[in-house]
């Protein structure tokens, strides 16, 4: 694929759009309504947030550090966890997300990033899904081609994604006699927040902080962002090392991604955890703020 072939192209999305309306409207109109009027059981809450943190640990561990940066080998029982719920955030397959992901990574900031927040706040939050055709090369993701658990979500994306992200939490809410009241809570409401929990990792998280190991990237350092993805706000070390399994580097930093990666690995369910040296990120903090040093003294 030539650089051109990168380039959005615009493309109102009409599929997109319908489905984020809909979604968006059961969150904030019908949900509401129905916890006023009604009230909602303890049960749904319960599965709502549980089956919401499944799917942002599952798009935060498996989708992006796991098959995109592949900053840690997984057990094929934690393999499949990550493409079930990852599915059931219906952010497409693990496969395309990793292509469309190290994209980002290799052509920051530039036309070819398909979430360029040079293109503004709104373009990298959603805009870029909802009025743009992106391009995906499959070439650079090629590795993970060759597995088949990935490949099979890939191809059939479309029943791991209802089967995982609607059937199974309706069931499960009919099983204790609250069916509709999983069906807007823990499918509606739950995909909702996860989308945008996982669109402020490209917009926020590329707008607001701190530069500390890369001062060129737009890519950003802060713990409100922390909070706001789950766990991926400490967003320009991790532009500075993509393959470091964690993103926050300090011990009290919100990363529960790192947490779970970690406490896998004392039981054997997840291996080979890369992990950059303090030598190479201290040197990264120097370049840095002796780059925001020489900027301050032209200005």
């Amino acid at each position: 694929m030539t650089q051109q072939q990168y380039l959005p192209r615009r493309k109102t999305r009409w599929g997109s759009i319908g489905f984020f309306v809909l979604i968006h409207s059961v969150t904030f109109i019908i949900a509401p309504w129905y916890a006023v009027v009604n009230g909602v059981s303890a049960f749904t809450l319960w599965l709502t947030a549980l089956y919401g943190l499944a799917t942002i640990l599952a798009i935060s561990m498996g989708y992006h550090r796991l098959f995109s940066h592949a900053a840690f080998k997984a057990h094929p029982f934690i393999k499949f966890l990550c493409l079930f719920f990852g599915g059931a955030t219906f952010q497409q397959s693990a496969l395309k997300w990793s292509s469309l992901h190290r994209r980002h990574h290799q052509l920051t900031d530039t036309p070819e990033d398909p979430y360029n927040i040079q293109f503004g706040f709104w373009y990298a939050h959603m805009g870029w899904i909802l009025f743009w055709r992106q391009p995906v090369d499959y070439l650079n993701v090629k590795d993970l081609q060759k597995d088949p658990m990935v490949e099979h979500q890939h191809r059939h994306f479309q029943y791991w994604a209802i089967g995982a992200g609607v059937a199974v939490p309706v069931l499960i809410g009919a099983l204790a006699g609250h069916a509709l009241e999983a069906l807007i809570f823990a499918v509606a409401v739950r995909m909702t927040l996860i989308f945008h929990f996982t669109f402020f990792i490209n917009s926020y998280a590329h707008t607001f902080g701190t530069r500390n190991f890369d001062a060129v990237s737009s890519a950003r350092d802060n713990w409100l962002g922390a909070l706001l993805t789950n766990g991926e706000g400490y967003h320009n070390f991790h532009h500075a090392f993509p393959a470091d399994y964690r993103n926050g580097i300090r011990w009290y930093h919100w990363d529960p991604a790192k947490w779970l990666i970690f406490a896998c690995s004392k039981v054997g369910l997840t291996t080979d955890l890369r992990r950059s040296s303090d030598e190479r990120i201290q040197e990264a903090r120097t370049r840095a703020a002796l780059a925001h040093q020489a900027a301050k003294a032209v200005v």
